[in-house]
């Protein structure tokens, strides 16, 4: 593994990552992420890759370097439900875990950090700092999602996609700074409607209403422009 000349124990592919800081990895010393990335590897997925079956054995963990992962749970009938998102620079996989208790797919274009499972347990059992931090974002997904159970049982539609639009302006890019965002919807309006508890109609109506409203502009269907993250917010619900 080459290393940066002026960071003599940080590979450069680390010290090129935009969210290393932010992830498992700001909790590493330079010799054990040195040591970790010598098991990791750097991988694309196209939108709709498949990245992990329900009940399909765990083999890798990875930390998300951009794009939007989307979460599901299969029914015995068949039928999908998503049951979370996940951006940079979210860890995905259950650590210790011998099957994924959820489907994993790539909403969009997304950019892994792999690593093995048996490389990332040892590194977790003898870095405690590593364990902390990913407990850390452990809980902090837990906070989230309780968040969102609020907002699937008691929002009124209009604050549903609302709260929609405002996790993806919020989550998407880590690094995005100021009161302004502009970013292509990861869902489809169906998968929107499916994670939300709505009807496709319903999703349209809704943002229709925010683009009228002047809260979102709306381009091409897919790409939002949010001129002022506070005003989507107050749209939000309490």
């Amino acid at each position: 593994m080459r290393k940066d000349i002026h960071n003599s124990n940080i590979p450069v592919r680390c010290v090129s990552c935009e969210v290393r800081h932010k992830g498992m990895c700001g909790a590493l010393t330079s010799d054990e992420l040195l040591a970790l990335s010598s098991h990791t590897r750097l991988v694309t997925h196209d939108a709709g890759e498949e990245l992990a079956g329900e009940k399909m054995p765990v083999e890798s963990y990875a930390t998300v370097i951009s794009g939007v992962v989307k979460l599901t749970k299969t029914l015995e009938d068949g039928r999908q439900q998503i049951v979370g998102l996940q951006f940079a620079p979210d860890f995905l996989g259950r650590l210790h875990a011998n099957e994924n208790g959820v489907s994993a797919e790539a909403a969009s274009d997304v950019h892994l950090c792999r690593v093995p499972k048996a490389a990332m347990e040892r590194l977790v059992k003898s870095t405690p700092a590593l364990a902390e931090r990913l407990m850390d974002q452990t809980m902090r997904e837990l906070d989230e999602a309780r968040d969102w159970m609020v907002t699937l049982g008691r929002k009124t539609a209009a604050e549903k996609v609302a709260s929609f639009l405002f996790l993806i302006a919020t989550h998407l890019d880590p690094e995005a700074k100021g009161d302004s965002r502009r970013f292509d919807l990861p869902l489809s309006r169906a998968d929107i409607a499916d994670f939300l508890g709505l009807t496709i109609e319903t999703v349209s109506r809704q943002m229709s209403k925010l683009k009228s409203e002047g809260v979102i502009s709306i381009v091409a269907n897919r790409h939002i422009e949010v001129a002022k993250l506070s005003k989507l917010k107050a749209c939000c619900g309490a």
